[in-house]
């Protein structure tokens, strides 16, 4: 499954750089993140929770970040663990400059496997979409209050 969109964050690239790159921020961000612990300057920890129609499923896995373009962009990818099955995807970022602070532009592909995918199929991308938009929605909010 592959999402595409964008969103106009009012503060200046480099802001929105050190944003991407802040586990606090990208805490409040992910929507159902319970914690995210850095292990490096490129990989993170993470346990989220999600629900897709009447499946919840706690993930347990790795972040990383690659393809590091400071302050232009980054991918961003994901592989998680649950009971219920395996969650693994990814995200490619550009921050362009635009009057209005900065644009971010995103590219997101997903998968998910084991149970959840069979128990909540017609749920995944309508759910994957939802949660990419509050998660990019929640970021620009947090990264513009980061600049006061």
């Amino acid at each position: 499954m592959k999402l595409s969109d964008e969103v106009i964050i009012p503060v200046p690239r480099q802001k929105v750089w050190e944003a991407l790159n802040d586990p606090e921020v990208l805490r409040q961000a992910i929507p159902g993140c319970e914690e995210i612990t850095k292990t490096s300057d490129t990989t993170m920890e993470a346990r989220v929770t999600v629900k897709m129609g009447p499946v919840k499923a706690t993930f347990k896995g790795a972040v990383t970040l690659s393809d590091l373009d400071p302050p232009n962009g980054y991918r961003i990818s994901g592989e998680g663990k649950s009971m219920m099955g395996g969650a693994t995807g990814g995200a490619n970022v550009r921050l362009e400059d635009v009057p209005e602070g900065t644009k971010l532009i995103y590219d997101v592909d997903a998968q998910v496997t084991g149970k959840i995918a069979s128990l909540a199929q017609r749920f995944i991308e309508p759910t994957a979409r939802q949660l990419s938009a509050q998660f990019f929605e929640s970021f620009a909010k947090v990264a513009a209050g980061q600049t006061s």
